[in-house]
């Protein structure tokens, strides 16, 4: 099953420093990627989502995330850096925000994201993403960085403070501040 993986990410290894979206994009949408295929990356926390590395390369960064029910992403964007996600089980939502005239972010659209169904943001876009399902559904997704995602500004509804997330280990996010 990680064979399969690896080889679909394979595409990626001929770019040497960035994926470009439509590329990107593309392939999150035709990857034929299912759950069986992630099954030795699925690891869970009670408490806060998990980002499993899968893939780390100079283009890219693949991982699987994998969200209890009630788990959710901080609000964040991908400051340089390009997103591709699939839901491989379970739905998910997207919660875009822009920033209103007084530093403060604002939701402005949300998007269930059934099981197939695949989203992609890039650089300033701001979003969030949560399992927001009934009962105790479990959500597992991939998604793919591109160049990979070191840093993000993290914001939050209650001010006009804005975060900075920096990975200084460049292998996985560090679960701790609601990352």
């Amino acid at each position: 099953m990680q064979t399969r993986l690896k080889m679909l990410l394979s595409d990626f290894d001929a770019y040497g420093d960035a994926i470009p979206g439509h590329r990107l994009r593309d392939w999150i949408e035709a990857c034929p990627l299912q759950l069986d295929d992630v099954h030795d990356y699925c690891r869970f926390h009670p408490e806060r989502y998990v980002r499993n590395l899968v893939q780390a390369a100079t283009a890219y960064h693949a991982l699987v995330l994998c969200w209890k029910n009630g788990q959710r992403s901080p609000i964040h964007n991908h400051r340089g850096s390009r997103c591709a996600v699939k839901v491989l089980s379970g739905e998910a939502v997207e919660t875009k925000f822009d920033v209103a005239a007084n530093g403060m972010v604002y939701p402005t659209s949300s998007e269930w994201l059934c099981e197939g169904s695949t989203c992609y943001s890039e650089d300033a876009d701001i979003h969030q993403v949560s399992n927001l399902q009934s009962g105790n559904a479990d959500l597992v997704t991939l998604h793919v960085y591109s160049p990979p995602l070191l840093r993000m500004n993290m914001y939050s509804l209650h001010g006009s403070d804005v975060l900075e997330f920096f990975d200084p280990v460049n292998e996985e996010f560090v679960s701790g501040a609601g990352i």
